[in-house]
């Protein structure tokens, strides 16, 4: 007796569902994705060419010194605290509208970072566009 085979049916997938899936998936997580903008200050390092920094001393300018204690003094006048609000208040009183001025930072080698990021941030809600990081050869900052 003969037994007839039984016809085996190709097997395929069917990749119709899967494309789909796959692109659900990436129109979900561009839509969900947010991009920020993590520059707030541009900052100008200075040159260490000594005609520059005889222009700079010509300008009227906004010098802020930070010690390693985080202590700021303002174009010489020391501050009472370390608070931001009364850096903030200092330097409004010195420029008033003038912000177009050159904002320099002269910190000590010791200086926490706290205190520089804080007079980065202050020169920036107020909108000075021309900040500077001085350095000092011996690395002291006196006060």
């Amino acid at each position: 007796m003969k037994f007839p085979r039984q016809v085996q049916e190709e097997v395929n997938i069917n990749l119709t569902p899967l494309i789909d899936v796959v692109f659900l998936l990436l129109i979900f997580f561009m839509i969900t994705t947010t991009f920020t903008r993590e520059s707030q200050l541009t900052v100008e390092l200075p040159e260490a060419a000594s005609a520059a920094q005889s222009n700079m001393e010509d300008v009227e300018r906004i010098d802020v010194v930070i010690t390693a204690e985080g202590l700021y003094s303002v174009n010489g006048q020391h501050l009472v605290n370390t608070q931001a609000l009364t850096l903030r208040r200092a330097i409004i009183e010195l420029v008033q509208d003038q912000r177009n001025m050159p904002f320099v930072i002269t910190a000590d080698a010791k200086t926490p970072h706290q205190s520089v990021v804080t007079a980065m941030d202050v020169a920036g809600q107020l909108g000075f566009a021309r900040l500077s990081i001085a350095t000092q050869e011996g690395g002291q900052v006196e006060f």
